[in-house]
């Protein structure tokens, strides 16, 4: 079961932390008009797709480097489908990003500057072969989910092409990242946890891509790890009902049902039959809500992953409503 709602195709990986020299990115405001015209037209046209499934039109614009990897980059369209539905294209930001000068595959950071010289974000790339890219960043306007669209496209020599998609949602429950982050903030002395996995929320919400960093997010980082009290050293956590113990290894935030979940990974005691595993399940949830209360108000449900001979096993998802 996946711990993150989020579509990632591409030639290209990407991952932190980079170093590399031959590199240069251009803002959105700095783009000269041709280069400007031609990105936005293909995001546009990449973006409207991914929202109407028009596999077809998104298979022609692949970059042939990508054609081997086809089945897999139509599936995470598809799987984007909830997501996006209902939406209309807007284009948020741009970014060209120039590596040509590169010899080789190599882990490139990109600083995109504002006009007035300030960096406003970093994009971090792994073995990125030599050549010229860019990011675009789109919203499906109106979609109940608010999608958010990363769009990765790649110079072929006489054109841009669609080399890689990113999407996940904007909102939990009609609220936006900005909604969690303030929130955070005011749970922050109150309710350490709570703070901490709305600050976890608040990120999963504001970027469709993990590779872009931004000075607005090392902000949201400095608050949430300056919580005391936080679960950011806490586990293994150890959880008591009546004469039993169970310990937790982790928890985070699990978005795998478009809701404000949380993923409880616990050390299980080796029942295998389903019914005895959901009653286990049921038992820690309860303990876990009983010691940390605040979490059952200020998320949708939890996830149970039990630890069973060393391997993580998806258990069930409740409701904070049917945990008693």
């Amino acid at each position: 079961m996946r711990l993150c709602l989020k579509f990632l195709v591409a030639a290209i990986t990407f991952a932190l932390p980079i170093a590399s020299q031959a590199a240069t990115c251009t803002s959105q405001g700095e783009l000269s008009p041709q280069d400007r015209a031609a990105l936005t037209t293909l995001a546009g046209r990449i973006s409207d797709a991914v929202i109407s499934q028009d596999i077809n039109s998104l298979q022609a614009a692949l970059l042939p480097a990508e054609s081997a990897e086809w089945n897999g980059i139509r599936g995470a369209i598809e799987q984007a489908a909830p997501i996006v539905k209902g939406g209309k294209t807007q284009l948020r930001n741009l970014y060209l990003l120039d590596a040509s000068s590169q010899t080789a595959p190599a882990d490139t950071q990109f600083f995109c500057s504002s006009p007035n010289g300030a960096i406003t974000v970093s994009i971090n790339m792994h073995a990125l072969p030599p050549g010229r890219y860019a990011i675009a960043l789109a919203d499906a306007v109106g979609a109940q989910l608010a999608g958010q669209m990363g769009i990765v496209l790649a110079w072929d020599g006489s054109a841009w092409r669609f080399a890689g998609l990113s999407t996940h949602q904007g909102v939990f429950d009609g609220h936006d990242g900005l909604w969690y982050w303030t929130r955070a903030r005011g749970l922050a002395k109150v309710d350490p946890w709570s703070a901490w996995y709305s600050y976890d929320a608040a990120r999963f919400l504001l970027l469709p891509l993990d590779y872009i960093s931004s000075p607005n997010l090392d902000k949201l980082q400095k608050e949430q790890s300056e919580i005391q009290n936080s679960p950011q050293s806490a586990f293994p956590y150890t959880l008591r009902a009546g004469d039993r113990t169970w310990k937790v290894d982790a928890v985070a935030l699990d978005p795998s049902l478009a809701e404000p979940d949380l993923a409880v990974v616990y050390e299980s005691t080796g029942v295998t039959d389903p019914a005895a595993q959901r009653t286990e399940a049921t038992a820690v949830f309860s303990a876990f809500l009983k010691a940390q209360p605040g979490i059952r108000a200020n998320f949708h449900g939890l996830w149970a992953y039990a630890m069973i001979n060393g391997k993580r096993t998806p258990i069930m998802e409740l409701p904070m409503t049917q945990i008693p």
